[in-house]
């Protein structure tokens, strides 16, 4: 498993700051698949945009991480266009995919949340989760082989994959989870996701020139967020404060 180092990456950054390359992402704890921050021939658009682990292989160096769930970081400021991000943390079971590793990354294991960073530029910085949870309903054992996936969308919606194949151990056999691998930059927010609800009749009409004309009978619409979600997000603020380093 690799635990980039900060000057390895900023070489490979410096190298394709000239391409046309957005939003990538590394995960800085408890590991990575590799470094995917590249654009070759074989990956003319950047290995981050391939699901489902940004065209790395399995891993065969797994790391430990808490059978109860434990800590992520991730550093989202490599390259240009974060300036805001959504974020999904997910996780896949077992070795019957077709690599070796999950056979699917469906299992959620927060909600969806947003970054804000400083500009659109490359910036510095980490933010870190301390107690990322197993999937809802899910059971595991020591010993047990998974795989957690970071999917950031970028701000023209397209989505950017990277992983870490973790074996599942008892909390003591993990490395500590400190401020020197788990901290959050000042200058990194979060923000809660909402959905709009729309009251009243949605009317789709297809005309005959080929376009659609879509209308909505109601006054006003009212702004909802998830109270699941508010919950969880108030916990990880509390949690990151305690880690926060500025």
């Amino acid at each position: 498993m690799v635990r980039p180092s900060i000057s390895s990456l900023l070489v490979a950054a410096l190298c394709w700051t000239t391409t046309l390359v957005q939003a990538h992402t590394v995960i800085s704890y408890p590991g990575w698949r590799g470094d995917n921050l590249i654009t070759n021939t074989t990956f003319p658009y950047g290995m981050q945009w391939m699901y489902p682990c940004g065209g790395m292989p399995l891993t065969t160096n797994r790391t430990l991480w808490p059978i109860g769930g434990g800590a992520i970081a991730i550093q989202p400021g490599w390259f240009q266009g974060h300036a805001t991000a959504f974020f999904y943390i997910n996780m896949g079971f077992g070795t019957d995919g077709p690599d070796g590793g999950p056979i699917n990354m469906s299992f959620p294991m927060t909600p969806v949340f947003q970054i804000t960073g400083p500009s659109k530029a490359p910036y510095p910085g980490s933010f870190c989760l301390p107690q990322v949870p197993l999937p809802v309903n899910t059971t595991v054992n020591v010993g047990d082989n998974a795989t957690i996936q970071v999917v950031e969308t970028a701000v023209h919606g397209a989505a950017l994959y990277s992983c870490v194949d973790i074996t599942f151990a008892e909390p003591a056999q993990v490395p500590e989870v400190n401020a020197s691998n788990c901290y959050n930059s000042s200058d990194i927010g979060f923000n809660n996701v909402y959905s709009m609800a729309i009251p009243g009749t949605v009317t789709t009409t297809f005309l005959g020139n080929g376009s659609v004309d879509v209308t909505t009978s109601g006054a006003t619409s009212s702004l909802r967020s998830s109270s699941g979600f508010w919950a969880w997000s108030v916990s990880v603020v509390v949690a990151a404060t305690f880690w926060s380093v500025f």
